[in-house]
């Protein structure tokens, strides 16, 4: 059932529903705290009915102040996020969630025309997106790839070695911070991830459906060209010459691999 609350700093938008209790998790933890934030209430409530069944507990705000308040003073596993919103935009609530040291995951919802709020979107650090009009199916296949994602990582930063080196690239994947020479080097959550994934397997050839599903967690027919795009801006920022990567390898007519053969100075040993 959902239902209006307004309790301290909240505003009446808000819609509760709480999912099945944590004994109907297969892994027996507590129910996932989904935030979405989506001013069309016929949509918002449509992603309500359909997330509890992950199970989850779900809050929903269709305006965008009441929905970063709401960011503000709770902890959340995911926030759905639409950039068009009144009191304040998505890509301002995603640029203040990625200022915070705490990372957590956004799925953002924009029209099949904001192609440039999208582009901007994934810039600014969003795990996934999802076009409107959608497929109710696709996004909650989105939604459990973002957590099986999540959970590999923090299983991942449990074992041991969670600092990796490869030239002159360091990779701190607790901090989730990535230094280059001695800079700093500012990636998205995704240009992250994608990097983590091959410096844990150097040498090893992936193709693109499969950095699909090892880094997104869904291997969908024809969104190959995400990963080409998410290589292409990780060259920019990590080769000192894009054009001849020294890191991010293409394999011809099979796909990307990281270099297994650096020298600490960062460039191939000399024959």
């Amino acid at each position: 059932m959902i239902h209006s609350a307004s309790g301290a700093g909240l505003r009446p938008q808000a819609a509760y529903l709480r999912g099945p209790g944590p004994e109907q998790r297969g892994d027996g933890a507590m129910p996932r705290r989904i935030l979405i934030i989506e001013d069309h209430q016929e949509i918002a409530d449509l992603l309500v009915l359909h997330l509890r069944d992950l199970p989850s507990e779900v809050v929903s705000f269709q305006d965008g102040l009441a929905g970063l308040a709401a960011i503000e003073s709770s902890a959340f596993d995911l926030v759905i996020l639409d950039l068009m919103l009144p009191g304040i935009g998505g890509l301002e609530i995603l640029k203040r969630l990625r200022s915070r040291s705490n990372y957590t995951p956004v799925l953002v919802l924009t029209s099949k025309t904001a192609e440039i709020d999208r582009v901007i979107g994934l810039e600014l650090g969003a795990d996934d997106y999802v076009t409107k009009p959608f497929s109710i199916t696709e996004l909650t296949a989105r939604v459990k790839a973002i957590f099986r994602r999540v959970d590999a990582l923090t299983q991942q930063a449990a074992e041991p070695g969670g600092t990796l080196r490869a030239g002159a690239l360091e990779i701190d994947a607790d901090r989730r911070s990535v230094m280059l020479d001695g800079r700093q080097v500012d990636l998205t959550a995704k240009e992250f991830d994608l990097l983590v994934f091959f410096a844990r397997n150097p040498g090893r050839v992936f193709t693109r459906a499969q950095l699909l599903d090892k880094v997104w967690g869904y291997s969908h027919s024809g969104y190959e060209h995400t990963v080409n795009s998410h290589i292409n801006r990780l060259r920019a920022k990590i080769e000192r010459d894009p054009a001849r990567p020294e890191y991010l390898l293409t394999v011809w007519s099979v796909g990307y691999k990281f270099s297994d053969t650096l020298n600490p100075a960062g460039r191939p040993p000399s024959s």
